[in-house]
């Protein structure tokens, strides 16, 4: 019996699911809630290893596994910050896990992997941020994902300093203002006087501004202003989308387009906009729902290593498999 392993890391902590290689979507899963430690010098290898070995023993022990055939482990920062994790998780695994096949992916691949398995399209990962990825199985093409100052346009941090701005300019008395927004944020956050005083100096502003959107989702049946700002927000990610799903020419027997991220509890009032502005600038992409999350495309990862059948294209930083070298398009220097 083949067994796999998917691994998920990011802020929330550590996911890992073991499965039979066959059977991905019949997982065991465990948790750790200490998010693995980034340094100066990128993701602490050791700091996972620590925390994902004893991890994985007791799920093989839990379900009588033998040797893993695979392990694809999914990590936010992985494209820039994962030179310590591609330098010593190999050889790590191999002695503690006896591990015979080994992915590293940033985590918009596995959340691409996880929501569309190997088939050619986009993913549009939104949430706090925003960023899309694409691919037509040969290189992977990534657009956004900028941090909340310079991009992540349509996510949840830039709904909701879209909705803190035009409830200050109702409290200003100025053009574009939104009374029902203006009360919305007096509730949740306070007085407009000392809005700047509590959010300048906090270094989670970006889950901060997000923490409002709901707050314009909710405005959105009865206000203009809010209405306007999540038809912007679905403009912003349908061109996302665009920009990284294979041209119809480059995928004749057609391709898919998937979204994923906690922004998409914000319901109709986003999701309406959404549907019209991807049929309309991706007429030749069908929409789907995503198969699965982040973990779930790990495994499905690991089962296809496992099976000498990966499709999607491998890369030194995005999809790291020792002794596959693939392609990137879209900047020199990816993060994910």
């Amino acid at each position: 019996m083949s067994w796999v392993l998917g691994v998920d890391s990011g802020g929330s902590g550590l996911r890992a699911a073991l499965a039979e290689a066959g059977q991905p979507e019949q997982a065991r899963t465990a948790f750790s809630g200490e998010p693995v430690r980034t340094g100066g010098a990128g993701i602490d290898a050791g700091h996972m290893r620590e925390q994902l070995v004893p991890m994985v023993r007791r799920l093989m022990e839990q379900a009588g596994a033998g040797r893993l055939s695979a392990v694809v482990i999914g990590a936010a920062g992985m494209a820039t910050l994962g030179g310590r994790l591609r330098a010593e998780m190999p050889a790590a695994l191999d002695r503690e896990l006896g591990v015979r096949h080994l992915g590293l992916a940033a985590d918009a691949v596995t959340a691409y992997a996880g929501a569309l398995g190997g088939r050619p399209g986009a993913v549009v990962a939104a949430g706090t941020g925003m960023i899309a990825l694409g691919t037509d199985l040969t290189s992977w093409r990534r657009a956004d994902g900028w941090g909340h100052l310079l991009g992540d346009c349509g996510s949840g941090a830039w709904i909701g300093r879209a909705g803190l701005e035009a409830a200050l300019r109702a409290h200003d008395g100025r053009r574009g203002g939104s009374a029902p927004l203006l009360e919305r944020m007096e509730s949740t956050l306070g007085p407009a006087a000392e809005l700047p005083g509590m959010l300048y100096p906090r270094t989670d502003r970006p889950a901060v501004l997000a923490s409002f959107a709901p707050e314009v989702g909710r405005c959105a049946g009865h206000d203009p202003v809010a209405a306007g700002i999540l038809e912007r927000a679905a403009g912003h990610i349908a061109e996302a989308a665009a920009a990284v799903c294979p041209p119809a020419d480059e995928v004749p027997e057609g391709c898919e387009v998937a979204l994923t991220g906690g922004l998409l509890k914000l319901g109709e009032p986003l999701l309406g906009p959404l549907r019209a502005e991807l049929a309309g600038q991706l007429p030749h992409a069908r929409q789907v729902p995503a198969d699965g999350d982040p973990l779930f495309g790990a495994l499905r990862l690991a089962a296809s290593l496992a099976a000498g059948e990966l499709r999607l294209p491998a890369h030194p930083t995005m999809l790291y498999v020792p002794g596959a070298v693939g392609s990137w398009e879209g900047h020199d220097d990816p993060t994910g």
